[in-house]
């Protein structure tokens, strides 16, 4: 080497003191480039503790984001036995995985790995530079020839040329000239890699006390906590995707409430469905079960990979990292995280970095599921003192129990037959508000008979008749969602099971048409006659309990029913085995949640899909929706009625609606136009309703089974009843204020009736 080379060298050496690492890197690029005459030089460090991928910060002079070249088919044996790699070395899908990373068709190639000897003498020693002049004959050309045949030690650095650009290819002598400048350079470049990765790990450091403290701001709300958990494990990992599933040892099973959420333009996290997967299954269960962390860089080739998922979403994964989330007990969830951003798989670093979350997250669910535990117990105490009062200030209650004597006279006073109930009671036409309220017990446990139930589940007289009582009592007097509704119901219901034979015809299990007809009957209980949104707008006890479930009445509803079934002498399941009282009270919950109109929502695209296809008994879903259609159509059932039953209904629920209209003017908020008796318009809104809601459910009853045709035509004439009604509103000239005049004006009645 020339002295001038030697000056060239250290000036080089001398300017990399100011700099980055990335700044350092195209300067020694741009060194490299001219005494080598390559087109583009590439400096690819290596970590010592992640030696499975390589990452790239610069091409030549082009600063880019951190990208990594995959180890297992590029540069390999550089890594395992440091040797220089000449184009004629490179395997060809290594060729072609490195002309894609670098955008440029490679004619020449040599590849030099810098081992941690390179920089243990200095060229600022001048016997050094002598030894370097004196071994520019064939002695170097010996030794270099003879470090190329064995195995050396391993590399720091991988130095690439890549197109010499007079055309040829590249030899030992741009080798020595890479290997000379990193004597010099290789120590100044390495200690600014430690420098800056130590910067790294201190920020990331940081930023997981910061995650700690958010964790522990969100105690009072699982979900909310569970949402905030996934979006910092991705920032933390950078990866693309995060399931998060807390373990339900009772029931066997890993459920998600946060699944393979994205986040959404304006930061938060878009949450789907409810997941549950069993204890054990697939990837998470393997985590939940063995409680240990599972870093997988080839999804599909991995044994425990489901790949269906992908397939139903559109989803690719690449990698996931899985790790266990626990507290004092054990593994209490686990977190699965997919697709390391920027980079071919997630890191040993990542690894690191999720155990230490992991404990941040155990010990945030476990105070924030405490917390839960204590702010619910004291909700319920309040609701049960709220209850308690409300039941001594009704006058027709002497106590909060059945009195026996009504439970003696119901059993010995019980229609016999329902044809003794009325010569219709069996047909859809029948309306049970004809019924008078004081018999509706009687009502009740006649079809209780007549639908085979007491034989079937060896239910007591006396343990049906405190039951029927308790569940009358349960229910409070607004206008509509009151008892009379709740036996309507019921009714409905038993017509369906009644006159369709679903039992008869194994179309439903025994069990399952138990657990609809006493989810009907209990499907309201306690109703305050205001919906879920009051409940939350107006921060009600109930909201408190059961808003992070959703659907907060029908959680409430359920809540009593197991509090009267719970009750001494009212439990009607306590002659069934121990399976089936644990499937009916799943089936009474999911049955009583069906009447949310939002569930209801949710599940029309596969109703319609049954319908159409045709229904499958055998279908555990196809099952499960009859059910929800049953509860939807018999909780509807009112519109398919005769127009002077359907107009009182109407009357009831819109004086129920604008009781609520007004409560939620008083709290200054603006209530829906169905619930504001200055806006609304009610044949208007009725026919909207049908048209939405009514008219599809009893569409798909009959398309399913033909027998029910009746329900489709009546609520489709209801439809005309009021879209006459409407047009003689509007010639009357009735403003929408006082669209409640029209229920005691039998005018009206006499032209919506007429043919």
């Amino acid at each position: 080497m020339e002295v001038s080379d030697v000056t060239v060298l250290l000036d080089l050496c001398s300017s990399l003191s100011a700099m980055d690492s990335t700044q350092m890197q195209i300067s020694i690029n741009k060194y490299l480039e001219c005494v080598t005459e390559a087109e583009t030089a590439v400096i690819v460090p290596i970590e010592r503790k992640e030696r499975e991928s390589l990452f790239v910060q610069v091409i030549g002079t082009r600063k880019q984001d951190t990208t990594a070249i995959p180890k297992e088919r590029v540069l390999k044996e550089q890594l395992d036995e440091c040797k220089i790699l000449y184009l004629a070395d490179l395997p060809s899908n290594s060729h072609k995985e490195l002309q894609n990373f670098l955008g440029t068709q490679i004619k020449s190639f040599v590849s030099v790995p810098i081992p941690a000897n390179s920089r243990k003498k200095s060229l600022t020693n001048g016997e050094h530079c002598n030894h370097i002049h004196e071994n520019d004959d064939m002695s170097h050309a010996d030794n270099f020839r003879e470090k190329r045949s064995k195995p050396s030690e391993q590399a720091e650095l991988i130095v690439c040329l890549v197109n010499k650009k007079n055309g040829e290819q590249f030899n030992e002598t741009d080798v020595k000239k890479i290997k000379e400048c990193f004597r010099v350079c290789a120590g100044v470049l390495i200690n600014a890699f430690a420098y800056e990765e130590e910067l790294r790990l201190r920020s990331q450091f940081q930023k997981l006390l910061l995650v700690a403290k958010n964790l522990f701001t969100h105690l009072d709300d699982v979900t909310v906590l569970l949402r905030q958990i996934m979006s910092e494990a991705r920032m933390l990992t950078q990866a693309e995707r995060c399931s998060l599933f807390l373990v339900d040892r009772k029931n066997k099973e890993l459920i998600a409430k946060v699944f393979d959420g994205n986040i959404l333009p304006d930061g938060t996290v878009e949450q789907g469905p409810e997941v549950r997967i069993p204890l054990g299954h697939g990837i998470a269960g393997h985590v939940a079960t063995t409680g240990e962390l599972v870093n997988i860089k080839d999804a599909y080739h991995h044994p425990l990979f489901y790949s269906k998922v992908d397939q139903d979403t559109g989803f690719k994964t690449r990698n996931i990292l899985c790790f266990p989330i626990c507290d004092d007990t054990g593994v209490i969830g686990v977190a699965e995280l997919c697709n390391k951003e920027h980079a071919t798989h997630f890191s040993k670093h990542d690894e690191e970095m999720a155990v230490a979350f992991s404990s941040y997250c155990g010990l945030a669910i476990m105070h924030s599921l405490m917390y839960k535990k204590v702010a619910d117990a004291q909700y319920r105490s309040k609701l049960s003192n709220e209850l308690m009062m409300y039941h001594m200030k009704r006058p027709d209650l002497n106590n909060l129990e059945v009195p026996e004597d009504e439970v003696v006279s119901l059993v010995d006073n019980v229609i016999p037959d329902i044809t003794r109930i009325h010569q219709n009671f069996a047909s859809f036409n029948f309306s049970p508000r004809t019924i008078p309220v004081p018999d509706s017990a009687k009502v009740v446990f006649t079809m209780f008979k007549a639908l085979g139930m007491l034989q079937r589940w060896r239910i007591p007289e006396e343990t049906l008749a405190r039951f029927i009582l308790m569940v009358k009592r349960g229910y409070r007097d607004p206008p509509y969602h009151n008892w009379t509704h709740a036996y309507s119901v019921s009714h409905f219901c038993f017509l369906i099971l009644y006159n369709l034979q679903l039992m008869q015809k194994k179309l439903i299990s025994d069990l399952e048409g138990l657990g609809l007809f006493v989810a009907c009957l209990c499907h309201d209980l306690d109703h305050r006659g205001t919906n879920n949104s009051f409940q939350i707008s107006s921060n009600s006890v109930l909201a408190a309990l059961y808003s992070s479930e959703g659907s907060v009445m029908e959680r409430h509803h359920f809540a009593q029913s197991m509090c009267i079934l719970n009750t001494e002498g009212c439990n009607i399941l306590e002659n069934i085995n121990k399976q089936e009282y644990t499937d009916c009270l799943d089936l009474l919950r999911d049955n009583i949640l069906a009447t949310d109109v939002a569930h209801h929502l949710r599940i029309m695209p596969d109703l319609v899909g049954v319908a159409e296809t045709g229904y499958d008994r055998t279908n555990d879903r196809h099952r499960s929706l009859l059910c929800s259609l049953v509860m939807t159509a018999s909780d509807l059932s009112d519109q398919t009625k005769d127009w002077i039953n359907s107009k009182q209904t109407a009357k009831l629920i819109y004086t129920e609606f604008f009781t609520q209209g007004d409560l939620e003017k008083a709290m200054g908020n603006r209530p829906v136009e169905s619930m504001d008796r200055e806006r609304a318009f009610i044949p208007q809104l009725q026919i909207q309703f049908l048209d939405q809601i009514v008219i599809p459910v009893f569409r798909i009853l009959s398309t399913m089974f033909p027998e029910a045709e009746a329900t489709n035509k009546a609520v489709n004439r209801t439809k005309k009843y009021w879209d006459k009604a409407g047009k003689v509103l509007k010639a009357k000239g009735i403003p929408p204020g006082n669209c409640m005049d029209m229920f005691q004006d039998p005018s009206i009645d006499d032209v919506v009736i007429s043919d």
